[in-house]
């Protein structure tokens, strides 16, 4: 069986490290996890080259599990298949496509991977939270807010006009959602938690302000920890990183693919915790 992630770039991502522990510590000798460079306008053909698929009658080794999907294909994919989880269609992305039975099926595990991740943190059910950023894993963190029993966020973005696929799934899932720009950020840290969806540097120039929060979930991995982070984590709060949720929405895409519930959560994190530790290594080499 083959699986892969998809993503543009994708050179760097952690998720065959991640998926390929799964399968040893589980005995998938047959199964393979590859990375594969694919943009928004190659994402049509590529699916249609990833034939045959399971469940068309061919043998298992020639046959694909599913994919896992990176930006910027969560959101362009959803066309593509032939049946999308309720889920994913509430939060307009799909981090996961599986095959079988010959068609197409898209999933969202993100969701699952916020909500392990604060869990696994300790971090209570938020009763106000603030989220930084508007794109596809801000959407899914709003969901995993929700599923918390948080029906009122707020959004700071750079240009709210640009918010509009976030607020449709707001109203969705059913949130009320107040979208504010980064110049309000100052007046809106007096929340339980602060989620910052931003790129690796982009919260940067905030860490001062965000210090005084007493929780983040900042969903950069490496470098880690971020200046927002370690400004958090130095004034006594609770932060979260975004491996651990990288981890757990892994974890579950395993369990999808491979249809096994017994998903050795701890192999994978050993083999992610590695994988970063050597790249922080080559680069102070």
């Amino acid at each position: 069986m083959r699986a892969a992630v998809l993503g543009s770039p994708i050179a760097h991502s952690l998720s065959p490290y991640l998926h390929r522990a799964a399968y040893q510590a589980m005995g998938l000798d047959g199964w393979s996890y590859e990375a594969l460079e694919c943009d928004e306008a190659r994402l049509p053909g590529l699916l249609r080259e990833l034939t045959p698929v399971r469940g068309q009658g061919q043998e298992d080794g020639d046959a694909w599990a599913g994919l896992s999907l990176t930006m910027p294909l969560k959101r362009a994919v959803l066309p593509l298949l032939d049946s999308v989880s309720e889920l994913a269609v509430e939060v307009g992305g799909a981090n996961t496509v599986v095959f079988r039975d010959g068609l197409r099926h898209g999933d969202n595990t993100d969701v699952y991977g916020i909500e392990q991740a604060l869990a696994e943190a300790g971090v209570p059910a938020p009763r106000s939270a603030t989220v930084l950023g508007g794109g596809a894993t801000a959407a899914s963190t709003l969901a995993a807010l929700r599923n918390l029993g948080l029906f009122s966020t707020t959004l700071l973005v750079r240009d709210p006009a640009r918010a509009g696929e976030t607020v449709e799934v707001a109203e969705r899932l059913g949130v009320a959602l107040a979208v504010e720009t980064f110049d309000k950020l100052d007046a809106l840290t007096g929340v339980d938690l602060v989620v910052s969806t931003l790129p690796s540097g982009a919260a940067d120039a905030f860490a001062d302000r965000l210090a005084r929060v007493p929780a983040l979930f900042d969903v950069v991995y490496s470098p880690w920890p971020t200046r927002a982070a370690a400004a958090v984590q130095a004034a006594g709060g609770t932060v979260v990183g975004g491996f651990p949720m990288l981890l757990h929405q892994a974890a579950r895409q395993v369990e999808l693919m491979t249809g096994r519930t017994d998903v050795p959560v701890e192999a994978m994190r050993a083999a992610g915790e590695a994988e970063i530790l050597r790249r922080a290594a080559s680069r102070t080499d």
